[in-house]
């Protein structure tokens, strides 16, 4: 009637009333064990005596909208309204060293008298049981920072906060907390990185740089931007602070005994002075400065032997002491000479010796002495003056204002001298045209040393001409001997033609070849009756030198070109020579006409044998005509149609005359032979004649030996008969006496053979016996000791009381066991079953 809903608790019997119905239930109460909770939605509203507050219609208050939390205690059931949000949890417990970030969703104050605000956040830390609240919510779980040893945590102030050992610190401040253990940042304190310390050694240091001005951790106050060194003697490890940039390590940095380095900008007293250099020798140890830089890097001590020398140059204005320069003042070792240097000076120190230079001295290079053979030289120049000399033959060691000069050589004089260290003389240029029409050039590639007198040999029976610019004059060298260019000289190149017909510059060569030798051209000519033809004509040539002064010997090499001038030369006498003969005069005295137009006719009308050029001494001694073939097709058939018709021509007047002679000895022959065979007939005859004569006398000769032959042979048959059967029967007897003893033998030798061999069986049989014997014997004693004698007793009774068991349990007083086929004696048997003894 009133719709008014209420709980009916137990433990209690419930009649329900006609106007009333029962909603839920009955239903457990909700038990909440220890270290669990429970949220409640929409909880009962209750008065300061935890008692349940109604209405004015009796209905119970709620908190609309609201949660509650309830911890472990008696069970409660829960009200009209309320439900359970979730189920029973376990309460959080937070571990040490862990922490929980709470925040607050609405303000309250808590039961500390705390207030707080909605957004505020602060942490709950371990080792606890956290109580949770419908205000608050867990934004995020810590885990405390483990600093262990050589490490540190970087933090950083989100607002204005104080930190652990109360030091104020601004928002956005950082810093490094630096203490061993755990730590817990607080609320306001992030924790950005664990920084862990770089171990210092003795061979190592941390470069770092100040971000800002502050004082660091060794209490040194460091400037924005100043950049320092921390060594192993300030710490053993570092933790980078966070007004701290690591740059880098520094290794330090080790001199031998045997070693300097050249400090630059290096710090003195402190203080980094820029631009200044030090020297530091070894033996020595240390870390290079911010800022300190090693020129060259560490050097080694400069040893010099005897033949070695530094070419040093004066940066600096000092005092040199003079120790072991080339132009000391003084050769006591006991007096220290100085001597003021300036920028620019140099000056050498030779070995042997070891040598540091000072800061104010560069080396410039380290020179050793050069030797030299006596066909081996260099080209040395004076730097102060220009001047250009060849040392040749001696070991040479450069002076400060000297240095070796390189001999620049044309492209062709470089390969024909390469060409020459290949065992040839000139150079043949393969010369043709490629796809774009340009000339290709193969060019031998080897390495020459510049510095080195340029040396050519020049073979025997040849010349080289070798010009010097400076004197404007040339020499010439007539081999076998070796030519070494002075700095100012260089060699004539001779371009010489070659192929066939000539074609220019296609042999390079330093030397001229005096002859005698052959050069080869073809020339075309072309006849009065304007017939053309291609001679190939090789020339003997060779150049005579006079054994005057040197301008009369250079004058061989006055034509460059001598192959090509001598070869247009004699091509020209040639061509006007034949144009002025026909074709058929020409065919048939060709050689006589060129070797005139080219000699020359003496008064006598006889043909001279040398063509002699004036100019550079060339002489032309024989001309040798190799073939001669026409240009025109019409010409070449011609003179091929004429050659086979003299060919056949001459062919048949040879056979005509063959066959007359032939046919004149074949009738010579015939004659001899009639002849002959008459002289034969007359000789046939007359030994026909002597035949018969013969055969008479043969005949009667015949008849009367053939009797007594007959009768002689048959005498001696029988005698040979007779022999011969005695001969025979002797044999036949000695072969049966030889045959018996034989058998006699071998049958005398078999016995004394079986007779040795039964001997010898029977011992081995003997002897085989007596082992067995000797071998049964032994086993029969290991044997009876390997039993013992009790064994045999005991063995000797078991097989009488066994049989006697036996029957005894057979119920037999004995028994007999046979085959039937052997005999037994029945009559002692039966004595024996009937109880009685055998002696009865």
């Amino acid at each position: 009637n009133t719709n008014v809903t209420r709980n009916i608790n137990g433990p209690v019997t419930f009649t329900r009333q006609d106007h009333e119905k029962v909603v839920t239930g009955p239903a457990s109460m909700i038990t909440i064990p220890p270290h669990h909770y429970a949220i409640i939605a929409d909880p009962a509203i209750r008065d300061e005596s935890n008692q349940v507050c109604l209405d004015d219609h009796g209905l119970i208050q709620l908190k609309h909208g609201d949660f509650e939390v309830r911890l472990s205690g008696p069970p409660f059931p829960l009200y009209p309204g309320e439900s359970q949000h979730g189920g029973v949890q376990k309460l959080l417990v937070v571990e040490k060293n862990q922490a929980i970030k709470l925040r607050a969703t609405r303000e309250f104050t808590s039961e500390e008298g705390t207030v707080r605000m909605a957004g505020d956040e602060w942490l709950f830390q371990g080792p606890g049981t956290y109580i949770p609240r419908i205000e608050v919510d867990i934004s995020e779980y810590l885990t405390a920072a483990i600093i262990q040893h050589s490490q540190a945590v970087r933090l950083r102030a989100k607002t204005a906060t104080t930190d652990a050992n109360g030091d104020p610190r601004f928002a956005g401040e950082e810093w490094l907390v630096r203490d061993t253990g755990a730590y817990m940042p607080s609320i306001d304190e992030e924790l950005i990185e664990t920084v862990a310390g770089i171990v210092l050694t003795e061979k190592s240091a941390l470069h770092l740089r100040a971000l800002k001005t502050f004082a660091d951790v060794y209490g040194i106050q460091r400037r924005a931007g100043e950049e320092w060194l921390v060594t192993n003697e300030m710490a053993d490890s570092h933790l980078c602070d966070v007004y701290e940039e690591v740059m880098g390590q520094v290794l330090l940095t080790t001199l031998s005994t045997r070693q300097y380095a050249v400090i630059l900008d290096p710090y003195v007293a402190g203080t980094q002075k820029l631009g200044s250099v030090q020297l530091r020798k070894g033996e020595a140890s240390f870390f290079l400065q911010p800022g300190e830089r090693l020129r060259a890097g560490i050097q080694s001590v400069e040893v010099l032997s005897d033949d070695e020398a530094l070419l040093l140059q004066a940066v600096e204005n000092f005092e040199d002491s003079g120790s072991g320069g080339s132009d000391s003042c003084s050769e006591d070792d006991n007096v220290v000479c100085l001597k003021t240097r300036v920028p620019g000076d140099r000056w050498m120190v030779h070995g042997p010796r070891e040598y540091i230079p000072p800061v104010e001295v560069e080396i410039l290079e380290k020179r050793r002495k050069i030797p030299l053979d006596a066909n081996e030289g260099i080209y040395v120049r004076n730097i102060n003056t220009g001047v250009v000399t060849a040392v040749l033959g001696q070991t040479y060691m450069l002076n400060p204002h000297e240095e070796l000069w390189e001999k620049e050589l044309p492209a062709e004089v470089e390969d024909l001298l390469a060409e020459q260290k290949q065992c040839q003389t000139y150079d043949r240029r393969e010369i043709g045209r490629n796809r774009g029409g340009e000339y290709e050039e193969r060019r031998s590639v080897c390495a020459r040393d510049k510095t080195r007198v340029v040396d050519f040999r020049v073979p025997h029976n040849a010349a080289c001409q070798v010009y010097d610019f400076k004197t404007k004059s040339s020499r010439v060298v007539f081999g076998p001997d070796l030519v070494m260019l002075a700095p100012d000289e260089q060699f004539t190149v001779l371009s010489l033609p070659g192929d066939k017909p000539k074609r220019p510059g296609v042999i390079k060569s330093l030397s001229l070849m005096l002859g005698p030798d052959f050069m080869t051209d073809i020339i075309v000519v072309e006849t009065s009756d304007h017939a053309r033809l291609k001679l190939q004509l090789a020339y003997n040539w060779h150049f005579v030198v006079p054994d005057s002064d040197q301008q009369s010997k250079s004058k061989i090499f006055n034509v460059r070109d001598f192959t090509g001038d001598a070869c247009k030369a004699i091509a020209s006498r040639v061509r006007s020579a034949v144009a002025a003969e026909s074709f058929d005069n020409f065919h048939k005295y060709s050689a006589k006409i060129i070797r005139r137009s080219v000699f020359g006719e003496d008064q006598d009308g006889k043909i001279g044998n040398l063509f002699e050029f004036c100019a550079n001494n060339l002489v032309v001694t024989n001309i040798d005509i190799q073939s001669v073939e026409p240009v025109d097709e019409s010409t070449r058939d011609s003179l091929q149609k004429s050659v086979q018709l003299a060919i056949q021509i001459t062919t048949q007047s040879q056979e005509a005359r063959a066959r007359h002679d032939a046919h004149r000895e074949e009738e010579e022959a015939k004659g001899l032979l009639e002849r002959q065979r008459l002289v034969n007939e007359a000789e046939a005859e007359a030994s026909k004649k002597r035949l018969l004569e013969l055969r008479a006398d043969c005949n009667a000769v015949e008849s009367s030996g053939q009797a007594t032959a007959e009768a002689r042979a048959r005498a001696e048959a029988a005698q040979i008969e007779g022999e011969a059967e005695v001969k025979q029967a002797e044999l036949r007897a000695a072969a049966s006496r030889i045959a018996m003893e034989a058998k006699l033998e071998y049958a005398r030798l078999e016995r004394e053979a079986e007779a040795v061999h039964r001997k010898a069986m029977d011992a081995l049989e003997v002897d085989r016996a007596k082992q067995l014997s000797d071998i049964e014997t032994l086993k029969f004693k290991q044997t009876i000791a390997a039993i013992g004698p009790d064994t045999l007793v005991e063995m000797a009774k078991a097989g009488p009381e066994t049989q006697a068991k036996m029957l005894g349990g057979l119920g037999l007083q004995g028994y007999l066991v046979t085959d039937g086929k052997s005999p037994i004696n029945l009559l002692s048997t039966a004595h024996g079953l009937l109880g009685g003894s055998p002696n009865a």
